[in-house]
């Protein structure tokens, strides 16, 4: 006789029942972009390597780091950071410190004297990168990665560009500058200084390698129309910052009035303090509208600078015992869509004067693209891989773009040799766009109670005027590690189990790198979605 079956349980199991036939959206584990990522100027992987510093994996995320800016300890210290004002913890506190993070990163390896990697090809083809600056630095180090000789062609003793020339050591200092660079030439990059590259010696360039790439950086100051650039109390903001870099104090007399609103007017003005000058800011912009970095003007008024903001010069009158009377007027600033653009509209009756010494227009540098095939116009001209008009030449950074960031600069350096390399080796693959980034509604803020933003510590303003110390100090490790525990690490998947241990139907599977979606079993209801911590898991339509 067969024993009754009961209608209630079973003995057998219940993995024959595929209850994920009928779901109508299956969840997906995905290295997705993060706001930050999309933001950086170079592409950095900023979540991945924010990721390994707070796991303890230091070397790690240096290296992780270096695969798009071989300059961290210096774009820690200038870098306008944009990933900080995409950074979704922001919506719930405040933004990574990614800038500081980076730095903390960057001066480890010089104080470990961690090296790049050496290239694993060694190719035939030269290529010869004129300016040795942000652009150009970037590019080689970019190029020689992927096994290409290298010769940079600086004008000036040194390279650096702009970095050594240009940016004061109490915001970067030489040795910082130094390690880096260093690091960069070991790696079989030629560095050929003191050589000025004119329309001929362009030619032979053109002539003797593979490929030439122009980054020549903005060295021509702009002028202001309302004085005579020649008058002894006018002195060219570039050359100012380039004699005092190199330990100079040039003759300003004691009361300074630097024109301008952006980070070398900053500069300038700051300079000029700790060498025991007055002095005042005249700028067009509002102070919330000035292009400088907001860190710097605070820092610049709390070391004494005056700032004026909102208002021109229109003339100025010299006296007979060396002093000047600078004749301004209020202006209302409108930006326009693009950076560098603006309107002004001069305030009637609003006419006042400033007294001073020396003036240092401060309003931008302009670029000399005419060497290298450009013309009269303001840029060389290229397209969206940086080619410019003429076989096998490239271009970037400030001598072909507006942008006028260092990071920029770097960022364009590095596109710039993914696109020499596709010429040089036509089977290289292209970068793929990751697609959109994760948006502050896809994190479940369950799992990131709120923690304030760790600062780094400032040296005193007592301090600071009286010497040019690096006024931003590093965060210690024990602060490092904390800022980075703050990261949602957007889009990336770190392993919590939460997708494995909340899924109702047991449909998710662990394996040695990840997680895997049993679709027999889903029914698509979108739990471990909401559990993820990272937004690193999305719903797709369909079985």
């Amino acid at each position: 006789m067969t024993a009754a079956t009961s209608p209630l349980w079973s003995n057998g199991s219940t993995a024959v029942i595929h209850t994920g036939t009928w779901r109508s959206a299956t969840p997906t584990h995905n290295d997705l972009p993060s706001p930050c990522h999309q933001a950086c100027p170079v592409g950095g992987q900023i979540a991945r390597w924010i990721g390994q510093l707070r796991d303890g994996d230091v070397l790690g995320a240096w290296l992780t780091l270096v695969e798009h800016n071989p300059f961290p300890s210096v774009a820690g210290r200038i870098c306008h950071h944009p990933c900080e004002t995409a950074c979704n913890r922001e919506a719930l506190d405040e933004a990574i410190s990614i800038c500081r993070l980076e730095r903390a990163i960057g001066d480890r390896a010089i104080a470990e004297g961690w090296r790049y990697p050496e290239p694993t090809i060694n190719r035939s083809q030269r290529i010869a990168v004129i300016g040795g600056g942000p652009a150009g630095l970037s590019v080689a180090y970019q190029l020689r990665r992927r096994g290409y000789g290298v010769t940079i062609f600086e004008s000036q003793p040194a390279l650096g560009g702009l970095l050594r020339y240009g940016i004061p050591p109490y915001r970067l200092a030489d040795d910082v500058l130094d390690g880096e660079i260093a690091r960069l030439l070991d790696l079989g990059i030629e560095a050929r200084t003191g050589e000025t590259i004119d329309a001929d010696a362009f030619a032979r360039l053109r002539a003797g390698y593979d490929a030439v790439y122009v980054a020549t950086g903005a060295a021509k100051s702009k002028r202001l129309p309302s004085i005579d650039p020649a008058r002894p109390w006018v002195i060219d903001s570039a050359a100012y910052l380039a004699e005092t870099n190199a330990g100079g104090q040039p003759r300003t007399g004691h009361r300074v009035i630097v024109i301008g609103g952006g980070s070398a007017a900053m500069d300038v003005a700051r300079t000029a303090r700790r060498h025991g000058r007055d002095v005042t800011v005249l700028a067009l912009e509002k102070e919330t509208q000035m292009p400088a970095q907001r860190e710097e003007v605070v820092e610049a008024l709390e070391e004494g600078v005056q700032l004026v903001d909102g208002a021109m010069l229109q003339s100025v009158t010299e006296h007979d015992n060396g002093s000047l009377t600078l004749h301004c007027i209020r202006v209302d600033f409108v930006p326009g869509s693009m950076r560098g653009e603006f309107t002004i509209e001069p305030v009637a009756g609003s006419e006042f004067e400033l007294s001073g010494d020396a003036v240092v227009p401060s309003i931008g540098q302009q670029a000399d693209p005419a060497p290298f095939g450009g013309g009269d116009g303001p840029l060389l001209g290229v397209d969206d891989a940086f080619r410019t008009g003429l076989d096998n030449v490239w271009a970037g950074g400030d001598v072909a773009s507006m942008e006028r960031f260092v990071t920029a600069a770097i960022g364009m350096g590095k596109d710039a040799a993914e696109a020499i390399d596709r010429a040089m080796n036509p089977g290289t693959a292209a970068i793929v766009d990751a697609g959109d980034a994760v948006p502050y509604a896809a994190i479940n803020t369950y799992y990131h109670p709120p923690l304030a933003r760790t600062e780094a510590a400032v040296r005193p303003v007592a301090e600071r005027v009286m010497g040019f110390d690096e006024v931003q100090l590093a965060l210690d490790a024990e602060a490092a590690l904390a800022e980075a525990g703050r990261c949602f690490s957007c889009g990336t998947c770190i392993y919590c189990d939460n997708c494995y241990l909340f899924c109702p139907d047991m449909a998710v599977s662990r394996l040695p790198d990840g997680y895997a979606i049993r679709t027999e079993y889903c029914k698509g209801c979108g739990l471990c979605v909401r559990e993820c911590p990272t937004g690193a898991i999305q719903m797709r339509a369909g079985k």
